[in-house]
């Protein structure tokens, strides 16, 4: 997953193959920040260790953050000792439990077991809404002055000017940019929901 405000690729799972994947794909396995596990199958760990070490060679690197289920920072501790690799950057290990496990101004992650195979973990994760753009032009149609009065035409405002004629906010901002709801989940016979605000939802079986 690619989040552009951030410059950062997010990998969920690694099976083996996945760096000769992610090549054909084009992506640029520096801009991988986390990695994240939904459920500890050879399936899904099978390549880890191999990305991480390709991780190492890349000078800029300076953390990568796992997440995963119980048991991961196990397999990674005994996978080092007996291919005798050495990280060069941060490697933070992440235990999973339900609830958020990633927050920031553009986006939650929360965890849940699936309601089917209580080993795995599905990952919704809920990108807020964004306001519109305010109207410049428009703003300076109706020669409305530089100033504080702008600030409130962004927040949809409703104003009466001195000749009696009544600007509406709602005429200068563009349209909102609903919030994404994305669903990671572990096999296509689960439903769930999230309650919130409007949002576009999209479902990936992993």
């Amino acid at each position: 997953m690619k989040l552009d405000q951030l410059g950062q690729i997010w990998l969920f799972n690694c099976s083996e193959g996945c760096q000769h994947t992610l090549a054909k794909k084009k992506v640029k396995i520096s801009q991988i920040t986390k990695i994240i596990i939904t459920e500890l199958s050879i399936q899904n760990i099978s390549g880890l260790l191999g990305l991480l070490s390709s991780l190492s060679l890349n000078t800029q690197i300076n953390k990568i953050d796992i997440y995963g289920p119980k048991g991961l920072e196990y397999y990674l501790f005994l996978g080092r000792k007996y291919s005798q690799t050495n990280f060069r950057y941060k490697l933070s290990i992440h235990v999973i439990s339900t609830g958020l496990i990633v927050s920031s101004d553009f986006f939650k992650l929360y965890a849940l077991i699936n309601q089917v195979y209580s080993s795995c973990f599905d990952y919704y994760m809920i990108i807020q809404e964004t306001p519109g753009r305010f109207n410049l032009i428009e703003a300076t149609r109706y020669k409305i002055p530089l100033g504080p009065l702008y600030g409130q035409l962004k927040k949809g405002s409703d104003f009466i000017l001195p000749d009696g004629y009544t600007v509406y906010g709602y005429n200068f901002i563009q349209s909102y940019n609903l919030g994404i709801k994305i669903a990671f989940l572990c096999n296509e016979g689960k439903r769930s929901t999230i309650e919130g605000a409007k949002f576009s939802t999209y479902l990936f079986y992993i």
